[in-house]
């Protein structure tokens, strides 16, 4: 997504797939679906792929079973990527605290290293292709040494909000 490898994980069910194929349809290329084959390549890097059986295949609910490459052509998947972050989709809680400000450096530990990662809380209506673009464009931002939130923190003289690292579970059980 924007050249930055994102890892979309959630409970079945969550929108993962269908976020997917909105993604392709945007230009974006799909790696996996449903199972994805994490390799550590450095002490900082990932790479994904996906296992070569089920290669291309994602499934809808309702549709069933799809090949993304014959539908949508070659352009639309890859074989692997390196994992830029990790987008957590989950049910919304009203009872549960959600990042608003974006100013904490949330990370999910795979294989002992560290990836940026954000939970999103979902709900009807949400549009989580749009939501994945945004979140791959502002990570590409805070690599880069921007950060939106810490920008407005300063600008509205609240220099002394830091960001903090925070360690969140991705995986599910």
């Amino acid at each position: 997504v924007y050249g930055e490898g994102v890892l979309i994980t959630g409970e079945s069910g969550a929108g993962k797939s269908e976020a997917a194929i909105e993604l392709i349809k945007r230009g974006h290329r799909l790696i996996a679906d449903d199972a994805v084959e994490i390799r550590k390549i450095s002490d900082k890097t990932l790479m994904g792929n996906s296992p070569s059986n089920i290669r291309h295949f994602v499934e809808l609910r309702g549709i069933g079973i799809i090949d993304a490459r014959r539908i949508f052509g070659m352009g639309a998947v890859k074989p692997s990527e390196k994992i830029d972050m990790v987008i957590q989709l989950e049910a919304w809680d009203s009872t549960k605290a959600y990042d608003r400000l974006g100013l904490d450096n949330e990370y999910a530990n795979i294989l002992d290293v560290r990836v940026p990662a954000i939970t999103v809380p979902i709900t009807p209506g949400r549009n989580l292709a749009v939501i994945v673009e945004t979140a791959a464009m502002n990570n590409r931002q805070k690599k880069m040494g921007y950060n939106a939130a810490k920008d407005l923190m300063i600008s509205l003289g609240m220099e002394e909000m830091q960001p903090q690292d925070i360690e969140v579970d991705v995986w599910q059980s």
